[in-house]
């Protein structure tokens, strides 16, 4: 540090050398002490970065924020849920302040400067904040579980009722054509009766004919039974679900 520290005085010396050394000085000192006071922070927070970031990745709750980032894009080029990230900018950008510094870039050193400053102090309290942070997104967790729990059950509570309706049409739409079959059923049993009563009155040359009409009306009463079978059986069905 103490050697590129040198090296960048001689060129500042060198750029300025029509400016009194006593300026030159007190400007440097002012520089070259911030890039110290910085990089002195950025080792330690550096240390405690990547102790933090390993413990998060042992953590439950750092899966609810992973691949989230943790500061604004406004202060952060960076997009990551590990600090370490957001510290190797800061050292990229404290290697930038150096240039500006090196190359006479007064103002836009300033610049930089308060932006290093405000990167680190956020940083800082993002480290020391963590575990409040992570209890903070566990609890946001658990109050929008929660809130999903109550949307599904309201869904299901929904679709109980909807499907209760549908089943209560169909038993009511079955038992309507249940009564109907059997109406049909009776006539059918009634006209049975009355060919049987025709037939045996009847002549011999008419009873054949008479007795044909019977075994048809015989046959669409088993048609009609069956069906009626079916339709209580799918009463059965509707009524169960």
């Amino acid at each position: 540090m103490t050697l590129s520290l040198k090296k960048i005085l001689k060129t500042f010396i060198h750029i300025n050398d029509k400016i009194p050394l006593r300026c030159i000085m007190t400007f440097w000192n002012i520089k070259v002490n911030s890039i110290v006071r910085l990089a002195a922070v950025l080792a330690r927070l550096t240390l405690k970065a990547k102790k933090i970031d390993a413990l998060n990745r042992q953590s439950k709750t750092h899966k609810l924020i992973e691949n989230h980032n943790l500061f604004s894009i406004n202060l952060f080029s960076s997009q990551s849920d590990r600090y370490i990230d957001y510290i190797e900018e800061i050292e990229r950008r404290l290697n930038e302040f150096s240039r500006l510094i090196t190359n006479n870039k007064i103002e836009l050193s300033k610049v930089l400067l308060q932006r290093l400053e405000a990167q680190i102090f956020s940083v800082s309290n993002a480290l020391n904040a963590n575990p409040v942070i992570h209890q903070a997104a566990k609890l946001s967790f658990d109050a929008n579980n929660k809130v999903r729990i109550k949307k599904a059950k309201m869904k299901q509570a929904r679709k109980y009722n909807e499907l209760a309706k549908v089943v209560m049409l169909s038993s009511h739409q079955l038992y309507q054509k249940l009564t109907e079959h059997h109406e049909f059923e009776r006539r059918l049993m009634d006209m049975v009766s009355e060919r049987e009563i025709a037939r045996i009155k009847s002549k011999n040359h008419e009873s054949k004919k008479i007795s044909a009409e019977v075994l048809a009306l015989h046959q669409r009463l088993g048609r009609c039974r069956k069906a009626i079978s079916i339709i209580e059986r799918d009463i059965e069905l509707v009524e169960k679900r």
